[in-house]
């Protein structure tokens, strides 16, 4: 989501404040600004990309050695250059940039109106940023102390980076629900909404908690708490590659990050898969496994695609293991009353570990005194910090919005996990256990067989590029699959598909099935193959068109399919890991053909960080 970066030091600002909002463009935004401190406070910002405010900046000389920048993501009030960040106070002395959503701004406006301030755009930032005004100039407060007081009086969630006119040697940042972090320099110190901007000048942060205020000036960063109480800043070095966060010669970072998904499984199996012992190591969990292998139930809490990694995962768990698993999604879990008791295994899964709606799971969990793990791809993540412990999926950066290879590689680690906890409970064989292992480390070989077929769902695009909408059906693993990849295509190439379970079909969905219905089905080899087959021919016998999924040398589902996907043979335990791959080509290239923004699809964030 939003997208906050700023800068203090002996640099001038404006070129590393810009820098950094092209660095977090992936996160999905539609305005960005910068407001800088030199004699005076110079505030520029413009609706759409970063490079329509570069174009309105130019010529206009901005200078100083201190700033902030911002990439909205729209919450309150429509995409225009008034509800741009950063928001200035009514004196104009304050600037802020704000991640998160102010619950009370409207009796905050309301109480602020009636002391006589007006408004200039729709947002709550505005109203934040004038509410601190109001405490310092009503108690001749320093700012740092307007801002921890006027933050108590706050319902919701942020991220943000104050500076004053009054004060042109200070930021101060808080936060709370929303991602924030300090990048320490050598004089000099970045604060950002994550690494992406700052990684190329330091790589050594600080991470800030809920409820932390950091004072920074040039040459001296200092933290608080919410009660003014000093805090020892714990610096920690980011383990991130600056080539992680480049496109490489690809089209789109989404393309780019489709073809390192064989790379990106190689390192998340790396030192876990012991094929001499012939087990899994997850250090991440290791003073818990009995815990987690005595566990009477489960209970997976996640969003978007991660909740169909969760839904994959629950196969994993009742089959290998026999515990009764239950996938949530995490907005739906924290509004439902759901029975937690103490001592219950939950566990969080998301690629950014920022996932506000998650966050919020976890703390009603941890609440109830269940034990939370997480699954997650960014190492300092709020939720990896939340959690007791977790396993990181080790997929690398991933710019694009859309899930890819952190999907790829969550399903590796959730797979992983139950083939560990079948052995330990005595549910799985070492036999099978042996087998599957041996499998699992051949994939990376088989999806770059996939990949190197890509042509084809290009011209596969291009014969389906004019369908309104799409169907997919899947059944037992390929069902979450069918869910992910209907996802992808919509919020890729904005066609509107739904994935169903395949043996449902006759209870709803084959009333849309006609000759401009597209349906893509699942029919990879399993126990399911000749129920499938026969849900293709009530299709077919509807004069559906059908793209078929197939495992390679299949003929029987290929003859009823007016189009054809093979994949490599695999067991049906590890092909979603496998056919998901092609689905996500499919959806890209019809992103492409159809004229869409893959990496940035409109009203979508990488990073969700609000509810």
């Amino acid at each position: 989501m939003c997208g906050i970066i700023g800068y203090i030091g002996r640099r001038p600002a404006y070129t590393l404040l810009l820098e950094g909002l092209q660095k977090v463009e992936y996160r999905g935004y539609d305005s960005a600004g910068i407001a800088l401190l030199d004699d005076q406070l110079n505030v520029y910002k413009k609706a759409g990309k970063v490079k329509t405010l570069a174009t309105y900046i130019q010529g206009k000389h901005p200078a100083g050695q201190i700033g902030i920048g911002h990439t909205r993501w729209a919450t309150h009030g429509i995409p225009n250059d008034q509800n741009a960040h950063p928001h200035v106070s009514v004196s104009g002395q304050l600037a802020i940039v704000h991640n998160g959503i102010i619950e009370n701004e409207e009796a905050l406006r309301r109480e602020l109106i009636q002391q006589g301030y007006t408004f200039r755009s729709d947002t709550d930032t505005e109203v934040l940023v004038n509410w601190i005004e109001n405490i310092q100039r009503t108690h001749a407060y320093p700012l740092d102390k307007a801002l921890r007081w006027a933050l108590t009086q706050v319902v919701g969630a942020y991220a943000l980076v104050v500076m004053s006119a009054d004060q042109p040697d200070m930021l101060i940042a808080a936060r709370k629900s929303s991602p924030l972090m300090v990048g320490v320099g050598q004089d000099e110190f970045f604060i950002a909404s994550d690494c992406a901007p700052i990684i190329q000048h330091t790589d050594r942060v600080v991470y800030m908690d809920d409820h932390e205020i950091a004072i920074v000036k040039p040459g001296s960063l200092s933290m608080r708490n919410m009660e003014d109480i000093p805090l020892l800043p714990r610096v920690q070095k980011v383990d991130m590659d600056v080539e992680a966060i480049e496109k490489g010669g690809f089209a789109h970072f989404m393309l780019k990050e489709i073809f390192e998904q064989p790379k990106a499984l190689v390192d998340c199996m790396r030192g876990r898969i012991d094929k001499t012992d012939c087990d899994i190591k997850l250090g991440g969990i290791l003073e818990h496994l009995d815990t987690l292998s005595h566990a009477p139930s489960m209970t997976l809490v996640a969003c978007g695609s991660s909740w169909c990694a969760g839904l994959v995962a629950k196969y994993f768990l009742e089959g290998f293991c026999r515990i009764p698993t239950t996938v949530e999604y995490a907005s739906e879990f924290r509004y439902r009353n759901p029975i937690i008791q103490a001592g219950d295994i939950v566990w969080a899964i998301s690629q950014s570990g920022e996932t506000a709606d998650t966050l919020a799971a976890i703390q009603l969990a941890q609440e109830h005194d269940a034990q939370v793990f997480s699954i997650c791809n960014v190492a300092g993540s709020s939720i990896a910090r939340a959690a007791r412990a977790g396993i990181y999926t080790h997929a690398g950066a991933e710019i694009g919005v859309a899930s890819t290879k952190t999907f790829t590689t969550q399903v590796a680690v959730l797979v992983m996990l139950a083939l560990k906890l079948g052995r330990r409970r005595g549910t799985l064989s070492r036999t099978r256990f042996s087998e599957l292992l041996a499998e699992l480390t051949d994939l990376p070989a088989k999806i770059q067989a996939i990949l190197q077929q890509a042509d084809q769902f290009q011209y596969l695009a291009q014969v389906c590029k004019a369908a309104k909408h799409f169907l997919y059906l899947g059944r037992g693993y390929n069902y979450p699959i069918a869910l992910e990849g209907a996802l992808k295509l919509k919020e890729l190439s904005y066609v509107h598909a739904e994935g169903y379970p395949a043996g449902e079909m006759k209870h709803g969905a084959m009333a849309l099935i006609d000759q401009d219905m597209p349906v893509l089905c699942m029919a990879t080899q399993d126990e399911t193959y000749a129920k499938t087959i026969s849900n293709m021919q009530e299709v077919k016998a509807r004069k559906g068109q059908i793209v078929a999924l197939v495992t390679e040398g299949d003929v029987q589902a290929a003859r009823l399919a007016d189009y054809v996907i093979e994949v490599p043979a695999t067991y049906p335990a590890l092909m979603p890991i496998v056919s998901v791959v092609p689905l996500q080509l499919f959806a890209y290239y019809m992103a492409v053909a159809r004229g869409c923004d893959v990496d940035q699809p409109r009203n979508l964030a990488k990073s969700v960080t609000v509810e």
